[in-house]
């Protein structure tokens, strides 16, 4: 597989340059009274001093910051702030603009070629606003030591002012560093520090392509472009290019930019809630290289058909009720099943793909690659809705898809009666594939993404999505279906909406570039999140808890407060079966609310699930306004509490039961409250709780959605979400190997 062609149509440039023109960046203008008075280098005075850069300051006088702004780039270069330059030479800019005329997007190459007053704007941002990252939220410049230490391809954790994460390559054994794969870092002038940040000159201008996924797999498949031609054929016969076109919503632009759509008011207890700028859409795609076709069905790649590759699914038994004939657009189609489950409908770059935190021994800041305990994400695929699951661990040596390894989790053959491990590590052996059809003998080992081989980062050069290469066919089986309904599957609530990751909405890694630092707000007139539904009263937070010391799964939390109440959409489960709907709350606050909870396959009738669930009852502790009341679960204090953790398993598991009768469960002990790598492994503290909202039948081929309203008259009471836990009667009533404390 090859880098991207750099050649496009006339008209795929233009439409390019036009999205690629609309940067968030900073969204006020610039307080001109705040520039430094001292007498060394601002930014923009150094790039001043240096004739080199004389068309870029030009440019850079020119572009405003942001479209909701009139300061210009240049103002703020010149005041106080953390700012990371990659500027471009004159050369580099004459050169791009050579390019320009031979594409024939411009006249001539120099400026007067441009054919009108939008296109020229346009180039000049993409030249400006591709160019500077503001790392003032986050305290973050990028000296050249700190780029030459990244693994290639790995993306900057800040973006942009054109809302785009840049990433480096290297020559090995040379000090070659190219921002891009394109722009190489001049070996002299690099590393030019001034009093708000750093200037690296670069050979050419950094312009991250503007090919949408539909753009590259027609690309592909016209030129029989060799690397992923088979799945560009599959995903264009499924008909699928509509979609994978998709790059913002521009209604949500619109009411916007009108401020009809207002940001949420200061949070009782954090900040304002600043509503997103865009509202993008993405794509993920798990994609199996040519060569792996080529091998599994003995054809060239660019000789294989979406009917070869119907023949190919039937011989292998893969999705038996699935439909056999040629219409592929068909989601029933056996070949659109197939191809669908490829797909997600978030744009997941490397570092998102599993997010490491403060899982149980590791600590965000300090243990970098260090993996302890296995990290996993479940996500809702798109066609049919099914569950793949992306995991990674100290012992799988990359990140798998449906990787089902047997852990140390105390139960079963590592529990008291047996080795007696209890670590929560991968044990070397996996779950047996039994009889359930499966690809492959050992398919739990699971399907390892090749991000690391040749060509696997090309899904860093488009502009709405990110496509990684598999090393083995990507079949949802029945042996699948079943493993996944075998675990315990706890999701993250900020891994439910495609549009936090999308946005680049979860942030529990750093700060927000502009507005509130910590916290997003989502209108209640508009659906900004698809899959939740909000009643006139409602008031949506989502808080990153970056930095916090959180009591949280992953840190970050949704809060909601006012007279709440609202409709999600939930995942699919992956088998039919008896379920338990669990939700993790925080009891550690007196600001806590209590809401009624709503359960159904319809929205238009959704019986209540139970008596109303009050988010302030800990279990040594009830925590209200006026003051703590005494526990109702019999715990004096919190020492009683934790020392249940010494008791033997059945001990233990007698008490888990009596909670249980209630709708109470312990929190997990998979993750750490606070900061540093949590040394002790016992049960969470008495506030960190779980509740059993919802015990049915469920079918994976329904939708279920679930309803919280607010039942307390205080509209400043809080509605907190952390995480879903959706557990089979396999797993917690197992008489063989009962549910782990994990």
């Amino acid at each position: 597989m090859k880098h991207i062609a750099k050649i496009h149509q006339l008209k795929l440039a233009l439409a390019a340059f036009f999205i690629g023109a609309l940067a968030i960046g900073c969204t006020e203008d610039i307080d001109t009274s705040a520039r430094f008075t001292l007498t060394e280098y601002t930014v923009l005075s150094y790039l001043e001093s240096d004739s080199n850069y004389s068309e870029y300051v030009k440019l850079i006088n020119q572009v405003p910051i942001s479209r909701r702004s009139e300061s210009t780039v240049a103002q703020l270069l010149s005041a106080r702030g953390k700012f990371t330059c990659f500027a471009p030479n004159n050369k580099a800019i004459q050169d791009y603009l050579d390019t320009l005329y031979t594409r024939g997007i411009f006249n001539q190459p120099t400026w007067e070629g441009a054919p009108n007053e939008e296109t020229l704007d346009s180039v000049r941002k993409v030249i400006v606003l591709n160019s500077v990252i503001d790392g003032s939220r986050n305290d973050d410049v990028y000296e050249v030591g700190d780029i030459a230490a990244k693994d290639d391809n790995d993306e900057f954790q800040t973006a942009n002012m054109n809302d785009r994460k840049l990433y480096k390559t290297s020559i090995e054994q040379t000090d070659s560093i190219f921002i891009n794969g394109v722009a190489l870092i001049d070996l002299n002038n690099r590393d030019i520090e001034t009093i708000n940040g750093r200037v690296h000159e670069v050979h050419a201008v950094i312009a991250p392509s503007n090919d949408t996924m539909a753009d590259i797999f027609r690309q592909w498949v016209a030129e029989k472009k060799r690397g992923y031609l088979v799945m560009s054929k599959l995903i264009l016969a499924c008909g699928l290019e509509d979609t994978l076109s998709k790059t913002r919503d521009d209604v949500w632009e619109d009411l916007f930019l009108t401020q009809q759509v207002k940001d949420l008011r200061v949070h009782p207890t954090e900040q304002t809630g600043t509503i997103p700028e865009h509202r993008k859409y993405g794509f993920t795609i798990f994609a199996e290289p040519d060569e792996l076709w080529e091998a599994e069905i003995g054809k060239a790649a660019e000789d294989i058909t979406a009917e070869d590759v119907k023949e190919y699914l039937i011989a292998k038994g893969a999705y038996p009720n699935g439909t056999t004939d040629n219409d592929f657009k068909n989601e029933k189609n056996i070949v659109n099943l197939f191809v669908t489950y490829h797909i997600l409908p978030e744009k997941l770059s490397r570092d998102r793909l599993v997010i490491h935190y403060n899982e149980r021994g590791y600590y965000w800041k300090t243990s970098g690659t260090n993996y302890t305990i296995p990290v996993y994400e479940y996500f809702t695929t798109m066609g049919k809705r099914r569950l793949l699951k992306i995991f990674e661990s100290a012992e799988s040596d990359g990140i798998y898809l449906n990787r089902f390894p047997i852990l140390r989790n105390g139960r079963g053959e590592f529990g008291p009666e047996g080795l007696n491990i209890e670590d929560y590590h991968e044990s070397g052996k996996f779950r047996d594939v039994g009889n359930a059809f499966a690809m492959y003998p050992d398919e739990n080992v699971g399907n390892k993404i090749l991000y690391e081989t040749d060509g696997g980062a090309e899904h860093l050069n488009l502009l709405n999505g990110c496509i990684y290469p598999i090393e083995r066919m990507l079949v949802y089986t029945d042996n699948v279906a079943k493993r996944l309904g075998g675990e315990r599957i706890r999701i993250d609530m900020a891994a439910m909406f495609p549009e936090m990751m999308n946005n680049d909405l979860r942030r529990p890694l750093s700060n927000y570039s502009y507005g509130a630092s910590q916290t997003r707000g989502f209108p209640q007139n508009y659906p900004y999140l698809a899959d939740v539904q909000m009643q006139e009263g409602t008031e949506f937070y989502y808080f990153t808890g970056h930095d916090r010391g959180w009591s949280n799964y992953q840190m970050d939390e949704y809060n909601i407060i006012g007279k709440y109440e609202f409709t999600m959409k939930l995942p699919p489960v992956p088998t039919r079966g008896h379920y338990e709907i669990r939700f993790g709350v925080s009891a550690g606050s007196s600001v806590r609310s209590m809401c009624q909870v709503y359960f159904a396959d319809n929205t238009k009738y959704m019986p209540a699930a139970g008596i109303p669930m009050d988010l302030r009852i800990g279990f040594v502790r009830h925590r209200f306004q006026n003051g703590n009341q005494t526990s109702t679960f019999g715990y004096a204090t919190d020492a009683d509490y934790s020392s249940e953790v010494n008791l033997p398993i059945d001990e233990q598991d007698e008490i888990t039961k009596s909670l249980r009768a209630r709708g109470f469960m312990k929190g997990p002990k998979y993750f750490h409250i606070g900061n540093g790598a949590g040394a002790n492994i016992g049960i969470q503290g008495e506030h960190v709780t779980r509740r059993i909202m919802v015990s049915a039948d469920l079918d994976p081929d329904k939708t279920y959605y679930i309803r919280f309203k607010n039942v307390l008259n205080n509209k400043d009471l809080q509605f907190f979400m952390d995480y879903f836990e959706f557990v089979s009667k396999e797993v917690y009533d197992n008489p063989v190997e009962p549910e782990d404390y994990w």
